[in-house]
């Protein structure tokens, strides 16, 4: 991997964008209570004091652990706890059973926060480059969760019947619906994609990628065309009006059994009552903005929104060269505290913020891929099975946390995240 130092020696880059990262993963949590932060919603997601404390872990465990002679845990069952995935590191607690997880407290997981992050920045001036790579490992590693934190809490909340709100927003003033969707031209033949990723180094180049990102290599693209936004809710309500819960012919047979079996009718979060369709944000329950882009659908509603719309999902390859020219860091991101939701377009092609966008690609490894080794090295690759690629960041990515090669990836039924819809076509 490699990551910016900027006119910066590294270690103080990285000491600045360190403290920056913990800080605001504190912030984002400050609404909550022990109870809030202790619950949690469903196997898929994980209480936000776990979110807070993983974190924590991961830099414990691989830095100062690792690198720093003499440091000592500052519980030794603690990791037990707060381990992911990791098979390197040994046995771990049940990912169903985190919001069991009462004691440590939230208070004493900020005083573990704190208590790591002295330790790391006394150490960092002299932790070696392959050590410094690391801390900025797990500081993207941290912006994930951080994103995840958000949509577990309000997954949390949407099951509260008196669905609270975390950050009370106004209301605003309804936006004017967009035009019809317009129609991009991608390039076509031979393109180069993929992210620049080496493995534990860290270096003045301005980037930094996954491992899955990487590497960069060539990809064959046919005469295409990609919308100029994203789906909104109104087109959305369209879908649902037309009867596109209930009709079979625009689904993948799995994506049908689902609708079935879970009796899905609409996004996730959104309810109707006297012919209003209403949604459940962090904001509270508030009418739908028809003009905002649609979220919290899944592979499947995404595939059988495109056949139904006469189009199809675009290939990762096709968004991620249509894509590269414009800014990361802009559009609707993450900046902060407060409320954070899907916005109606402001004008002109925007590939960054809002929603994910569900590809019709499946999460695989590149040509070349080889993962990292050691326990990093179970970081992405373990997963490269029966997920499909999402690319963009959301409202609830922290800016300038994702680039044009980033590669999210859910399994096609999950659709708790900030997830949307840009169509394409084949010319």
């Amino acid at each position: 991997m490699r990551t910016e130092v900027g006119t910066q020696s590294a270690p103080l880059a990285l000491a600045s964008r360190f403290s920056a990262v913990r800080k605001l993963s504190e912030a984002l949590v400050a609404p909550l209570s022990d109870a809030d932060a202790t619950v949690q919603s469903m196997d898929d997601a994980s209480p936000a004091k776990w979110h807070l404390a993983h974190t924590t872990w991961f830099f414990e465990t691989f830095v100062l652990r690792d690198f720093v002679t003499g440091y000592r845990l500052r519980d030794e069952r603690w990791p037990f706890l707060f381990n992911s995935y990791y098979e390197a590191e040994g046995k771990r607690h049940a990912r169903p059973r985190r919001g069991m997880i009462t004691r440590p407290s939230l208070a004493e997981i900020l005083a573990y926060r704190r208590a790591v992050d002295a330790a790391l920045l006394d150490a960092l001036p002299n932790l070696p480059e392959a050590a410094q790579a690391l801390v900025m490992l797990g500081c993207h590693h941290e912006e994930q969760h951080q994103e995840l934190l958000l949509t577990d809490i309000l997954h949390l909340f949407a099951q509260n019947p008196l669905q609270p709100a975390v950050w009370p927003g106004d209301r605003k003033v309804p936006v004017a619906m967009p035009g019809p969707i317009g129609w991009i031209e991608g390039a076509t033949g031979v393109v180069e994609i993929g992210g620049d990723f080496s493995p534990l180094q860290v270096s003045t180049v301005s980037t930094f990628a996954f491992d899955c990102e990487g590497p960069r290599h060539p990809a064959l693209l046919a005469p295409h065309a990609l919308a100029d936004r994203t789906v909104t809710n109104g087109e959305w309500a369209q879908f649902i009006a037309d009867g596109g819960y209930r009709e079979a012919r625009h689904w993948l047979s799995d994506g049908w059994a689902w609708v079935q079996r879970e009796g899905v009718e609409a996004p996730l979060y959104w309810e109707q009552a006297e012919g209003v369709w209403t949604r459940f944000g962090l904001d509270g329950r508030r009418p739908i903005d028809p003009a905002a882009p649609v979220t919290h659908v899944s592979f499947f509603e995404a595939d059988a929104y495109a056949s139904w719309a006469g189009a199809r999902l675009p290939a990762e390859a096709e968004w991620e060269a249509m894509a590269s020219p414009h800014d990361p860091a802009g559009g609707n991101q993450l900046d902060g505290p407060g409320p954070i939701e899907p916005r109606p377009s402001s004008g002109g092609p925007a590939f960054f913020g809002d929603v994910w966008e569900w590809t019709g690609s499946a999460y695989r490894p590149y040509p070349g891929f080889k993962p990292a080794e050691g326990a990093v090295g179970e970081y992405n690759g373990k997963f490269m099975s029966g997920q499909f690629v999402l690319r963009g960041g959301s409202c609830a990515t922290p800016r300038g946390h994702v680039r044009a090669s980033y590669r999210n990836f859910f399994y096609p039924h999950q659709r708790w995240q900030f997830t949307g819809v840009r169509l394409a076509k084949d010319l």
